[in-house]
């Protein structure tokens, strides 16, 4: 079977170049085009699409407007498609949060030859959005802060928190995860080290954005750090993000060097460098996402001695990556989002005070 797309874009020749890019697709076929919402809600009624692709700026409606009332009423995978997905990366965040699987930029010089070169791009996460599991969700209201009222208790215990480190690797359906995962840690929680799949320019305001929802510090990492605990580092958009050691410290380390599985930055090089400089000391977890980033170095992780977990089918947007470290035997426990948190700090306060090496 096919995946359906519908193509909802202002731009008529946006709306020809991704017809062009998907129907070129042996297992895609584009099953209307609208120009606005409100075309758009009658197309679904009638062709029942499997992936909705949609622009931000649209007159009639705004796209934001569309897809809170769209996965209020009509919950299905939608991959953001707009010029403002970089520009405002706030906008994109919040249409993540109101329940977009994915987003992509359109090109800022020649829309039509630079739409062809992002083909893999763009058909990549829509095959990605086919296989989410989409939810009817009680959406935030804009505006309002979440609370961090079910923020997990202290860990008191200084030695535990600066010795031991928190890696976490994510991609489709990421930075919901994060953000639950983040809004449950302590403020006196070990440093925690974060590759999530996200092109430049975004990493920045996901940071900002977290740090100020979680009691934790949380910032986009820029190599050279000490990392502290309480602190939480997120790879920029632009590099690989690693742990080094500078002495009895740790520390982040970036590089451009060429993507790995595709990505970077990449869950793989994050878990790799925890497995040779942290060894007993870290704790793994990988979240949703498409692919297999990041399966051989929890693996590398597990092998050094680091106990690692997964987020279980049920609760993944995509259970791609996690699926891919289970199968491999790299992790130790499976488990809902929710109760990963509290499994990751049982194991580091269980796990005593391991000595530095």
């Amino acid at each position: 079977m096919k995946i359906k797309v519908l193509i909802v874009d202002d731009s008529a020749l946006i709306r020809s170049v991704l017809s062009e890019i998907i129907g070129s697709q042996p297992d895609m076929e584009v099953v209307g085009v609208a120009p606005d919402p409100i075309v758009a809600r009658e197309l679904i009624k009638q062709t029942n699409p499997d992936v909705l692709t949609l622009d931000v700026e649209m007159p009639r409606m705004d796209g934001l407007d569309f897809l809170e009332k769209l996965m209020r009423l009509r919950p299905m995978p939608v991959v953001m498609v707009s010029s403002l997905t970089e520009q405002g990366s706030d906008i994109t965040l919040r249409a993540l949060e109101l329940g977009a699987v994915d987003f992509v930029n359109k090109p800022k010089m020649s829309i039509h030859s630079g739409m062809l070169e992002y083909t893999d791009l763009i058909t990549d996460k829509i095959r990605a959005a086919a296989q989410a599991k989409i939810r009817p969700r009680h959406l935030p209201v804009v505006g309002v802060v979440p609370t961090t009222e079910h923020t997990l208790p202290p860990i008191r215990n200084a030695l535990t928190s600066s010795e031991k480190l928190i890696m976490i690797g994510a991609s489709t359906g990421g930075t919901e995860a994060i953000k639950e995962f983040l809004m449950r840690m302590p403020s006196d929680c070990p440093g925690i080290l974060i590759t999530q799949h996200m092109p430049e320019g975004f990493t920045r305001s996901f940071a900002k954005r977290l740090d100020g929802l979680c009691k934790i510090a949380v910032c986009e990492a820029e190599g050279g750090e000490r990392i502290l605990p309480g602190h939480a580092y997120i790879a920029p958009g632009h590099s690989h993000l690693s742990l080094t050691r500078s002495g009895a410290n740790y520390v982040t380390q970036l590089d451009q060097g060429p993507p790995v599985n595709r990505h970077r930055p990449s869950v793989d090089v994050l878990f790799h460098s925890a497995a040779v400089h942290a060894g007993k000391n870290a704790v793994g977890v990988i979240l949703t996402g498409m692919g297999k980033d990041g399966a051989q170095g929890m693996l590398a992780m597990k092998n050094a001695g680091a106990y690692n977990l997964a987020q279980d089918e049920a609760s993944c947007v995509v259970f791609g990556m996690p699926r891919e470290a289970i199968a491999i035997g790299a992790t130790h426990d499976v488990a809902p989002l929710m109760d990963l948190p509290n499994k990751v700090l049982t194991q580091i306060s269980m796990g005593g005070r391991s000595l530095r090496v």
